[in-house]
């Protein structure tokens, strides 16, 4: 992976974790716990769509992948702190 490709990763990221939080309403974790959320998400959501079977490429693509991972993310951290 470039420098270039792992600068997109983090932005996409940060932004995926920063509407994921607005979404779920969950608070935010500061632009680092973001950042985490969402690169974390990019990772699940990749999983998942992988695992179903659906592909989405490009740019908005990868932003989607990566909001409905980091939303499962912030469901799942939802459930572990009850």
């Amino acid at each position: 992976m470039g420098l270039q490709s792992l600068v997109w990763f983090l932005l996409i990221g940060l932004a995926a974790g920063w509407l994921a939080g607005r979404i779920m309403k969950s608070g935010s974790y500061g632009v680092v716990g973001d950042m985490i959320v969402g690169v974390i998400g990019a990772f699940l959501g990749g999983w998942l769509f992988d695992l179903l079977g659906i592909s989405i490429g490009g740019l908005l693509g990868s932003l989607v992948t990566a909001l409905v991972g980091a939303i499962v993310l912030l469901y799942l951290l939802r459930m572990m702190r009850r």
